[in-house]
């Protein structure tokens, strides 16, 4: 029998803490509870967990901070769910190392399906095992390690398989809905940004290695590799 999945939910909310443990419980996932930043940081130093639902606003150290420390030194799966509605929050958090984000209230099904997704995604092997090269650029997919110009770009789970999709097919624009499908490989929700904070996120890295484009934005379709 196959191993249930676990997700560490960090959230002072009892009641929301709860609502999540139940429907996650019921989809077939191991949960475990923190009900504060630290907590949180505790039980990821001595457990290991598959996803993490993250709460922002926690008593101590707070979402922001833990989520930081987190992605010092894992690329586990995070999915932020939080209150704040503002979409400027929402990218911020993103560009933090965030994989998704959910605004509460939240509809159940739709958290069901994006933990499935991010677990999916994290899970997936590499379809082929050689290194790619573009220009400067060498992916290792069976390390998930990338070197730009000789140089380590150290990316998150999403932007690597977002750039990892952009050198299998060079210079070959992708929509954000068939970049999401192909790399989540779920449903797309529409216009949340998820997908151009990410290409934000790799451009910013490129950016601190070489002055040279490597990623475009196509007008109208999407973003492509030139």
């Amino acid at each position: 029998m196959k191993e249930a999945k676990r997700i560490l939910i960090i959230e002072d909310d009892q009641e929301i803490s709860k609502l999540l443990n139940l429907i996650l419980t019921k989809a077939g996932f191991t949960l475990v509870a923190a009900y504060s930043g630290t907590e949180g940081l505790l039980q990821l130093q001595n457990n290991t967990y598959d996803l993490i639902l993250l709460d922002l606003m926690l008593p101590g150290m707070s979402g922001e901070e833990l989520l930081r420390e987190v992605r010092k030194e894992s690329d586990i799966p995070i999915i932020v769910i939080s209150a704040r509605v503002d979409i400027d929050d929402k990218v911020e958090i993103l560009k933090m190392g965030a994989d998704d984000y959910i605004t509460k209230p939240f509809n159940q099904k739709e958290v069901v399906a994006r933990v499935e997704v991010q677990l999916r995604k994290s899970s997936a092997r590499p379809s082929q095992s050689e290194e790619r090269v573009w220009r400067a650029l060498k992916i290792n997919p069976e390390k998930r390690s990338v070197s730009l110009e000789g140089r380590e770009l150290r990316l998150t789970i999403a932007e690597f398989d977002i750039l990892s999709l952009f050198v299998s097919h060079p210079e070959r624009a992708f929509s954000k809905r068939e970049i999401y499908e192909r790399v989540w490989k779920g449903t797309y929700y529409g216009d949340d940004n998820t997908i151009s904070v990410h290409v934000s996120n790799l451009r910013k890295k490129i950016a601190d290695i070489t002055s040279e484009e490597y990623i475009k934005t196509i007008w109208g379709v999407g973003f492509m590799l030139v």
